[in-house]
């Protein structure tokens, strides 16, 4: 990737990638195998338990770090260990290089290291005129062909069996036939005289444990421990957030390491190296063994109380196995060194402003990466503190600094809101729904792959009072959260909502100072304003009196509950707090406080064969799975699972104008996902998530229909 690449030329890499069908393919297989294989390495786990033990462990060693390397020093060279310290990554680099001068290396084997893609460090040691062979099967294959490993396990999954009998052919000077099995054994062959021939060794490590001086190594291929024993010097590379107290730290981690990664209850190597071992043909009959230590700005992270939890990786995978975004274009568009949704936030650090940039705002923001994290890390949220500290940095571009300041205006946002009513006229197509019948010009071709809705003739704000019937002796007192999605876009949402309370005898109020929930601004890196929005809802939403926040905008309750307490930590945190304790989603609100019957199961729109496709902060954020499925079956249609049910429709706020032709992809396996399972209705919980599918369906002619969780329970009419 380009130091300095622009937006622009990012976006044609990820339209390349998209075009790229086997990839694509691939990437489809392995995320739906991968996702089975996890539950199945998992079964009968407390896994969030687990997760929790390994996101503690991890935690303490960050913070104990200094102590943890001076005891690790203490017994590494009691060992015979030479222990080197490297404060940068060209430190890390030099004194690899004068290793292999001093000991008269020459031919360097290596086994996989993302330490070492992260310094750089092969291409170091070539410009010294060594020889340097990676000899885990993936990394050989990139390394052949002059590329960065595509993930952090699998380095190679972006590539067809053909496309790598191909490249050894061009390698052996023979024609190789593409069956896995025999191009394994032409790899062999070609390594095992790399071995033979070593004069040192580099490996990474997985752990370093302080108590013993001991590294250990999780390895599937057994060329790790070739690496070590068999060339007269052994060097180690070990970032210093690899260092754990003890071996029992380690052997927790390595619970989850395997199983989060590629599905295994455990590697085929566990490898555990305490001092050089024996070597008869020097003279003191031992190895030549070395760690370098690297920090290249882990200390800097480590002392940063936002992102401090980032040295909590155990560098698995995982983030990248589950995104969406990387599901449809691989891990060269996903990252710079490291790859998934830990890389968007680790480029940062480790290889500046300019190559993290664009990365950080290919985010749905999905949380399916901090759902899987075996070390616990709120991934979603740090990779939008980074879009907030580089646009700080490197100043805000202006459309979200506009909607920054719009935002931070309610009046000026609705204003804009009603106006934008008035001038959307001439693009309106009023058939059936209405939608815009085609985009302004100033919009690219790009986001025309889903049809709009128009602005709502009359907001819902200026409807509640007509709506509103007042509650004797109501069973509950709720205000209403609309969101400015479903106050000026689907007003029917709230409408459908507003015929439920008043049957079930609940009393409504309707803040009239509330505005945006705030999330668009985070999404967009305008952090200043979401918290000033933040505030404004906080005094726009008095408490008193009130049993729940209620809100049908599922973005909008994660939002509420768990990002207004983070935004306001340092300004109103009790009152925040208090504010979050009350937001509810309205599935869960229904359903298990209300606890609705079967209200509607004789209604004109039952029994009908309907798919739920769950938003992702309903289903992440808030931690509601099932609830929705109850009141489809209440509502007398007939709930159909499907196979994508919790996977992102590709919306994302910002993500799907940002990324138009990525978010076509994911909606599209989205939709396709809904046709196969034959449902006749889609039923969500999210006006974003409403906009996605039933504008992609419209276009695309789904036959089936999309409607909110409202809409469904207490309908006016066919939707």
């Amino acid at each position: 990737m380009e130091s300095h690449e622009s937006l622009k030329s990012y976006k044609n890499r990820l339209d390349d990638a998209l075009d790229n069908r086997f990839l694509r393919e691939a990437m489809d297989k392995f995320a739906v195998a991968y996702r089975a294989s996890r539950e199945n390495a998992f079964a009968g786990m407390d896994v969030a338990d687990l997760i929790q033990q390994v996101a503690d462990i991890k935690a303490a060693a960050i913070a104990d770090s200094k102590a943890l390397l001076d005891q690790f020093i203490r017994k590494a060279k009691a060992h015979g260990v030479h222990v080197h310290l490297a404060d940068r990554a060209e430190d890390a680099n030099r004194i690899i290089g004068e290793i292999a001068q001093k000991s008269g290396s020459k031919k360097i084997v290596k086994s996989k290291s993302m330490t070492a893609e992260e310094i750089h460090l092969n291409r170091w040691l070539e410009n010294l005129g060594l020889e340097v062979t990676e000899t885990d099967l993936g990394e050989w294959i990139v390394q052949l062909r002059k590329e960065g490993p595509s993930h952090m396990v699998m380095p190679a999954i972006h590539l067809s069996r053909f496309q790598v009998a191909d490249l050894f052919s061009d390698v052996t000077g023979r024609d190789q036939d593409a069956e896995i099995d025999r191009l394994v054994k032409v790899a062999r062959k070609e390594l095992r005289e790399k071995f033979v021939e070593a004069d040192m060794g580099i490996t990474g490590a997985n752990y370093a444990l302080a108590d013993t001086g001991t590294i250990g190594i999780a390895t599937n291929e057994g060329n790790a421990r070739l690496v070590t024993t068999l060339p007269k010097v052994h060097v180690a590379l070990v970032g210093i957030d690899k260092l754990l107290p003890t071996l029992a730290d380690a052997l927790t981690v390595n619970r989850i390491l395997p199983k989060n990664a590629t599905g295994q209850a455990i590697t085929s190597y566990v490898t555990w190296i305490t001092g050089p071992s024996e070597c008869t043909t020097t003279p003191s009959g031992k190895r030549e063994m070395h760690i370098v230590f690297l920090d290249n700005g882990r200390k800097k992270i480590a002392a940063d109380p936002v992102f401090s939890q980032v040295l909590q990786c155990v560098r698995c995978g995982a983030c990248a196995n589950v995104c969406p975004v990387y599901r449809m274009v691989g891990g060269h568009q996903m990252g710079h060194i490291y790859i998934g949704a830990i890389g968007l936030i680790t480029t940062y650090f480790f290889h500046g402003m300019e190559n993290a940039k664009n990365l950080v705002q290919n985010c749905t923001n999905c949380g399916a990466c901090k759902a899987v994290c075996a070390g616990g890390i709120d991934l979603p949220h740090l990779i939008k503190e980074i879009h907030a500290r580089i646009q700080d940095e490197a100043g805000h571009p202006l459309q979200s600094l506009l909607l920054g300041k719009v935002l931070k205006s309610r009046k000026l946002f609705h204003s804009l809101l009603r106006t934008a009513h008035l001038a959307q006229k001439p693009l309106l197509d009023k058939k059936e729904r209405p939608y815009l019948r085609h985009l302004p010009m100033i919009f690219s071709p790009d986001h025309n792959f889903r049809r709009l809705p128009a602005i709502a003739d009359v907001p819902f704000r200026d409807r509640f009072e007509k709506l509103h019937q007042p509650a004797k002796n109501p069973g509950f007192t709720i205000a209403l959260f609309s969101g400015c999605v479903q106050d000026f876009v689907y007003p029917e949402h709230l409408e459908a909502a507003m015929k439920g309370f008043a049957q079930h005898n609940i009393n409504v109020t309707f803040p009239m100072g509330q505005s945006c929930c705030g999330l668009p601004a985070v999404s967009m890196g305008e952090k200043s304003a979401a918290r000033d929005v933040a505030l404004q809802n906080l005094d726009a939403v008095y408490l008193d009196g009130v049993d729940y926040i209620v809100t049908l905008c599922a973005s909008c309750a994660s939002h509420l509950k768990h990002g207004v307490p983070k935004l306001l930590k340092d300004y109103a945190p009790e009152k925040a707090a208090a504010f979050a304790d009350k937001v509810i989603p309205y599935s869960v609100f229904m359903n298990d406080i209300v606890g609705i019957e079967s209200d509607v199961s004789d209604g004109a729109n039952a029994g009908r064969k309907t798919a739920f496709h769950s938003p992702c902060h309903l289903c992440r954020g808030l931690g509601v799975h099932n609830t929705p499925h109850e009141l489809i079956e209440k509502s007398g249609n007939q709930y159909v699972p499907t196979e994508e049910e919790e996977t992102c429709c590709g919306f994302g706020g910002s993500f799907s104008t940002t990324f138009p032709a990525v978010s076509n992809e994911i909606l599209t396996r989205k939709l396709d996902d809904v046709t196969e399972s034959g449902a006749d209705l889609l039923v969500t919980e999210c006006p974003g998530c409403v906009l996605q599918l039933r504008g992609g369906a419209a276009k695309q002619g789904r036959k089936f229909t999309v409607c909110h969780l409202s809409e469904l329970l207490y309908p006016r009419s066919d939707p």
